[in-house]
């Protein structure tokens, strides 16, 4: 089979398509052929030595996918082959079949493409564990999003708003501003021409931010700390920015507010039952139509690493998607 392998540690651009065995299910692993994997960030990250998992050279990038079960192990109950399945794979997507763990396995719903399917579980599954789980969002109150543009954005505005949340989306460009009110923000901030901080006080009332959904990091996690309300929640995703930011905690007292952190890959193997519960009522929000994944753009196995320079150098508004079988 054909996979986008990393052979050493880099930028994405040393990436190569090759020719690798075909791979073959243990005990409780299926043997997925994949139609549609989507690119995060994580993606970036990994094949740098960047992120918090390291898989051993050589490996094929990847954190999910969308496909069809090819075979499975002798102690697979959960699925059989020939089902449409989700996986949530860490690495390893970006090839024409992966072998995954059946207990992060999943059905996909039957009104679902799949490109649809493989830009849902990453964004929108971490972006409702971070707003909803651990942020513990209320209807009525005010969501900052900052990065609102990219993946986890603009699920975390939808998911807001499902929520019952005023919905502030913050980013660098019009372009991105307008797709975000697309997608239901009630306010927008260009933090690159605006003061961050100020704008969110204006725009609250004087208040501030019950949550500020943080991806982003960098120059703009204090100034968005600095704006949180009493008994705010500022939830760390990541830091796309690329500088891990330090805090004053002298922040967190006079504020009274939490800085709560979201590592969503480790909550999903650590408390799996939690995770597919989120995942079933995402799906629901889903068929109610009060969430729209935004795929920007489809990419082969050829021009894969074209698309993980895209989103880390954060020119994209949406998922892309690569498709091994194109």
């Amino acid at each position: 089979m054909k996979a986008l392998m990393c052979n050493d540690w880099g930028h994405p651009s040393t990436l190569t398509v090759e020719e690798v065995a075909d791979p073959v299910a243990k005990d409780n692993e299926a043997v997925v052929e994949v139609k549609a994997a989507a690119v995060n960030f994580p993606d970036a990250l990994i094949v740098q030595k960047l992120y918090q998992m390291k898989p051993e050279l050589p490996f094929s990038p990847g954190g999910e996918c969308a496909g069809v079960v090819k075979s499975v192990g002798s102690k697979v109950k959960n699925v059989k082959v020939g089902d449409r399945v989700l996986g949530l794979t860490g690495w390893g997507s970006f090839a024409e079949q992966v072998a995954v763990n059946s207990a992060v396995l999943m059905p996909i719903p039957p009104e679902m493409d799949d490109v649809t399917a493989s830009a849902f579980v990453f964004t929108y599954g971490t972006s409702y564990h971070a707003i909803k789980d651990r942020a513990e969002l209320k209807a009525g109150e005010t969501l900052v999003v900052l990065g609102a543009a990219g993946g986890v954005g603009i699920a975390a505005i939808e998911i807001g708003k499902a929520l019952g949340a005023k919905v502030i989306a913050c980013c660098s460009t019009q372009e991105k501003l307008d797709i975000c009110k697309q997608h239901g923000a009630d306010e927008l901030i260009n933090y690159e021409a605006e003061d961050l901080k100020t704008r969110i006080r204006e725009l609250t009332d004087g208040k501030g931010a019950d949550v500020i959904y943080d991806p982003v990091g960098g120059k703009f996690s204090e100034p968005a700390i600095r704006s949180c309300a009493w008994r705010g929640r500022h939830v760390v995703i990541g830091f796309a920015n690329g500088d891990i930011p330090k805090i004053p905690l002298n922040l967190a007292l006079l504020k009274g507010c939490s800085i709560v952190g979201v590592f969503w890959g480790d909550f999903a193997g650590r408390e799996p039952h939690e995770f597919l519960t989120q995942m079933i009522e995402l799906f629901e929000l889903l068929k109610a139509g009060k969430l729209k994944p935004h795929v920007a753009n489809t990419y082969t196995l050829d021009n894969a690493k074209d698309a993980i320079i895209e989103l880390m150098e954060r020119k994209v508004a949406g998922k892309l998607v690569v498709l091994p079988q194109g």
